[in-house]
């Protein structure tokens, strides 16, 4: 391998990192600063100063609701290489449909058991 193969890699890192020096740097040339109240205080969005409690507290079903999409999406994210060398593993006979059919199993396992422990209703 030669240096010119990595020309490209190297260009883009260059890029990534003059930009992101330029948009830092925009930001605290042009960003609204103000020095005399915090930005908790400041009006945010539409200009109308809030009201009573401005943070509110999420039920814990909220958050077992988002780890259950995060740990079913991920694992779903696991298909992807699976699907892109299937063929190449057909073409060699290596045994892999198996396998993926025990972690499906797993996943639809899963996901039976958290529907019948009510973990995806929102009310009960």
């Amino acid at each position: 391998m030669e240096v010119s193969d990595f020309a490209p890699i190297l260009v883009q890192i260059i890029f990534a990192a003059v930009l992101a020096g330029v948009i830092i740097l925009a930001s605290h040339f042009l960003g609204q600063r103000s020095r005399k109240s915090s930005i908790k205080d400041s009006a945010y969005e539409c200009g109308i100063k809030s009201e009573g409690k401005t943070s509110t507290r999420f039920s814990v079903k909220f958050y077992v609701t988002a780890m259950l999409f995060i740990l079913f999406d991920i694992e779903v994210l696991f298909l992807i290489p699976w699907a892109l060398i299937y063929r190449d593993f057909l073409a060699e006979g290596l045994p892999i449909l198996g396998p993926i059919m025990f972690f499906l199993a797993v996943l639809v396992i899963g996901l039976v058991y958290e529907i019948k422990k009510g973990g995806l209703e929102w009310e009960k």
